[in-house]
């Protein structure tokens, strides 16, 4: 993979602020749920905030595969990784902000407040420079002339 393509793929998901953690229930079951990336490092490393005692941390112990989704706008992101539960009172305390506060009010010290580190192994991202006005050029584009939708870059990676 050219590291070109990498880094691409984590700009571009360093941009998205919101996105969606799928774990593996005791049954084999996906279930997904809203999260915030606090961190995307160099090394395809995605860093989240959870309370210890979740479901999603639950599900983390007994199956780490997992998958991430970030999308904005006419940007679209996923990996597919491994997680794991990590508590290290100083990497909370880096990674902490105000918007984490809401959802852990007693601070990062708090007992119940962990972090998920998602360790990619891969990703696929979908990418449409200009927005939303160019993506929807491109449409009536295709639409009016019976060519095919360009929907801008797509690439598959390996992290």
């Amino acid at each position: 993979m050219a590291d070109t393509e990498k880094q691409r793929i984590i700009e571009l998901a360093r941009d998205i602020p919101y996105g969606w953690l799928t774990t593996v229930t005791a049954d084999g079951k996906l279930v997904s749920r809203p999260m915030s990336p606090r961190e995307v490092t160099d090394a395809g490393e995605i860093w989240y905030f959870a309370e210890r005692d979740s479901r999603d941390a639950s599900e983390i112990a007994a199956n780490a595969n997992v998958g991430v989704t970030l999308n904005s706008g006419s940007t679209f992101v996923s990996f597919a990784g491994i997680a794991e539960i990590v508590d290290d009172p100083a990497r909370k305390e880096e990674l902490w902000d105000a918007a984490v506060e809401a959802w852990l009010p007693d601070g990062p010290q708090s007992p119940n407040a962990i972090l998920i580190k998602v360790t990619a192994e891969s990703g696929e991202y979908w990418d449409s420079p200009g927005g939303r006005i160019a993506t929807l050029v491109s449409f009536v584009k295709a639409k009016l002339t019976g060519e095919r939708y360009d929907g801008g870059e797509n690439e598959t990676v390996t992290l």
